[in-house]
């Protein structure tokens, strides 16, 4: 069986929307889609309940819509639909380990009331061993900018993370798109002048920045011959240079360590701001 791409599956617009984007990743990749949806309890209706009235008919109604409106988009697509007797955010991790990737709706900052949004998936984005990928509906609903053909990485440069230059070098190869490796550095305050930024004390952080980011692309340059990768360094924090970037981008890629301090957040500053500012959607990428 091919490897496979899982989107979950709550009837919601949003998770609808990461359907369609995750059909078209699936096309372009080779993949399988699957379409997950959990139910807790999933047993068969009772006897003499209308269809409407059933919580299991609306189950499957679920993944068989979506079924027939991605395969109309796709025909050659293989789909299979999977319906799950588990808890959305269990049945998620355990698809995760099995999948090249999991494909969710996200609200970004808006309240979630759905199985896939909220807590849910941000618990799955702050776990999964593979890379999450969050789609907003309102996405969708906005016009394409002429220019919102890139895939975008944002880089700390403290460490190389192979990972995460897999992931984002391979989504802009298999899209045909440059990639825009954007790197924030927050100036020490020691550096603010009355006026602006010491152009000393800027120009050498500018200086070593470029040298480590040529350096850790250097690889990936080489093992993607022929791809346009547009560096960008910005001396602002590391988050809002991210997110910023984001507004002509197709794809947003940030890293997320699989192992920090047990008082630390699930998610770091860069990718808790993409999860919930970034213009288009992000993938997560687990690493270290």
């Amino acid at each position: 069986m091919k490897p496979v791409l899982t989107v979950g599956l709550d009837g919601s617009p949003e998770s609808l929307a990461a359907a369609r984007w995750g059909a078209a990743a699936a096309d372009r990749q080779g993949l399988t889609l699957r379409l997950l949806h959990a139910w807790v309890p999933l047993a068969p209706g009772p006897r003499g309940v209308s269809a409407e009235s059933d919580q299991h008919h609306w189950a499957q109604r679920i993944l068989h819509d979506a079924h027939v409106e991605l395969h109309k988009r796709y025909p050659v697509l293989s789909i299979v639909e999977d319906l799950v007797a588990d808890d959305a955010r269990s049945a998620l991790l355990t698809a995760a380990a099995k999948s090249r990737m999991i494909v969710l709706g996200s609200r970004g900052l808006a309240a979630a009331g759905s199985y896939f949004l909220g807590s849910t998936s941000m618990d799955v984005v702050a776990r999964a061993e593979r890379p999450v990928v969050l789609v907003r509906a309102s996405l969708e609903e906005t016009a394409p900018s002429p220019v919102a053909n890139c895939v975008v990485v944002g880089l700390s440069l403290r460490d190389p993370c192979d990972e995460l230059f897999e992931f984002a070098f391979s989504a802009a190869h298999a899209r045909g798109v440059p990639l825009r490796a954007v790197h924030g550095h927050e100036v020490p305050v020691q550096a603010h002048m009355p006026w602006g930024v010491d152009p000393e004390v800027a120009a050498e952080i500018t200086d070593k920045a470029q040298k480590k980011l040529r350096k850790q692309l250097r690889p990936w340059r080489k093992k993607f011959r022929g791809m346009r990768v547009i560096k960008v360094l910005t001396l602002d924090s590391p988050a809002r240079a991210v997110v910023h970037d984001t507004e002509t981008a197709g794809l947003l890629v940030v890293g997320r360590r699989r192992h920090r301090g047990a008082l630390a957040p699930r998610l770091g500053p860069v990718a808790h701001a993409a999860v919930h500012h970034a213009a288009c959607p992000i993938a997560v990428v687990p690493h270290g």
